[in-house]
């Protein structure tokens, strides 16, 4: 296997606070890997470093062996790598269709953009039921499905996602990891950033923890979930 991005001393300042702090991990082709930890661990961040929504005052991000670092977002965009953010950023006076419309706006193969957005329909059909629909009126999981939808249009060889099960009822939670395994068993990495370390460690091959901007243990994903101070400290077990 080998490597589809490389983060490696990444350092993250806002202002005065210094949010990552020489984070270095990498992320294998076909993989899903998950970033556990507190609020305020630095897990949003790490993905918006990636992603360039965010400037690193120091390390490199390297990304199908070519280095990002310092590149704009949509061109990170058009070298396969797509974000479905935290709070899952969809535009809600536009319908669900113009919002996956959006996903393929650096593509220009219609053929292939048909292809993928059926694809992705495929895996939500209750999105598909909504195309015309305002996003803004959508349900939470819903809008939830549309963000991840909307970035496969993109036809991301790495997805980044950041908490696909935030603020969502169980049964949609356990929905969304499916699709996440299933998008992955297609052939697209991830990158999963989540809350919810039970669920994330359960479809993870690999896992890192956060602690205060620091990377502080990696491990096979298996291996964390049985670990009795990951336990105790994010799966709330005693």
């Amino acid at each position: 296997m080998s490597a589809l991005l490389t983060v490696r001393d990444l350092d993250v300042h806002y202002g005065g606070i210094h949010a990552l702090k020489g984070v270095s991990f990498a992320v294998e082709e076909g993989q899903i890997v998950t970033l556990i930890g507190a609020n305020g661990a630095g897990k949003t961040t790490t993905l918006r470093a990636i992603s360039g929504l965010v400037k690193p005052s120091r390390g490199t991000v390297t990304f199908r062996k070519e280095p990002i670092t310092n590149l704009a977002p949509h061109k990170i965009v058009a070298r396969g790598l797509a974000h479905a953010p935290e709070g899952r950023g969809i535009f809600a006076n536009l319908t669900v269709d113009e919002n996956l419309q959006m996903g393929a706006y650096l593509r220009n193969d219609p053929a292939g953009i048909a292809k993928d957005r059926d694809k992705a329909l495929d895996l939500f059909p209750r999105i598909r039921e909504r195309l015309a629909q305002n996003a803004g009126t959508l349900s939470g999981g819903e809008q939830q499905m549309l963000a991840i939808a909307r970035a496969l249009v993109a036809k991301p060889k790495l997805l980044l996602l950041d908490e696909p099960s935030l603020g969502l009822a169980p049964q949609v939670v356990a929905l969304i990891f499916k699709i996440v395994k299933t998008i992955a068993a297609e052939g697209t990495t991830i990158l999963l950033v989540e809350q919810n370390a039970h669920q994330a460690l359960r479809v993870a091959q690999t896992a890192h923890v956060l602690e205060v901007g620091q990377l502080v243990t990696s491990g096979p994903a298996a291996e964390l979930a049985a670990d009795d101070k990951i336990r105790k400290a994010y799966l709330g077990v005693h």
